[in-house]
């Protein structure tokens, strides 16, 4: 049931939304992540380094199956689902506790369809690229909780989800390549 109590998400989110309002700079941030591998024989494995500021995880991949790997580790596919379901499932649990709804229950479940012909230059009129991607949302709330605040909360997750609305809305992608001869 919704409450009027300050929250967690409340007492750390206020002060930097006063903040951003007079000065929107720190707002802009950069997040990151780094390919780490020296010239090793495999092509089909590697690690990725998420994170920054003390909160980075080192990832194992790999490449998937159809693309010749033997997908035995996440690949960047599945990367990509990761990152929109772990961006999707931490906007819904803070925009719920910002209205008071206790969550009993929340899965989200992402998956990405592509034709890796494309990729692989089988037929150049295949686009490189997913098609299309699905996030499946398994949501429960406390008895009590009135149906439109449920509603109102998922349009708000999914109008506050970054990395939703950044796939969504496409973005430019630029590469910069530093050689080392």
């Amino acid at each position: 049931m919704a409450s009027q109590s300050r929250t967690l998400v409340g007492d750390r989110q206020d002060p930097l939304r006063v903040r951003y309002q007079t000065e929107p700079g720190p707002a802009q941030i950069t997040d990151r992540a780094r390919a780490v591998r020296g010239a090793e024989l495999d092509p089909f494995h590697g690690r990725v380094v998420a994170g920054t500021r003390g909160g980075e995880s080192v990832l194992s991949i790999g490449a998937h199956a159809a693309v010749g790997g033997y997908h035995d580790q996440p690949n960047p596919g599945d990367m990509l689902c990761a990152a929109l379901a772990a961006c999707f499932d931490s906007t819904l649990r803070m925009i719920a506790n910002r209205l008071g709804v206790r969550l009993t229950r929340l899965e989200v479940e992402v998956a990405a369809d592509v034709d890796v012909r494309g990729a692989l230059m089988v037929d150049r009129d295949v686009p490189v690229g997913f098609s299309a991607m699905r996030c499946d949302v398994d949501l429960a709330t406390a008895e009590g909780t009135p149906a439109d605040l449920t509603e109102a909360m998922i349009a708000s997750a999914e109008h506050c989800c970054i990395v939703m609305n950044t796939l969504r809305a496409g973005v430019p992608v630029t590469t910069d390549v530093h050689r080392t001869d």
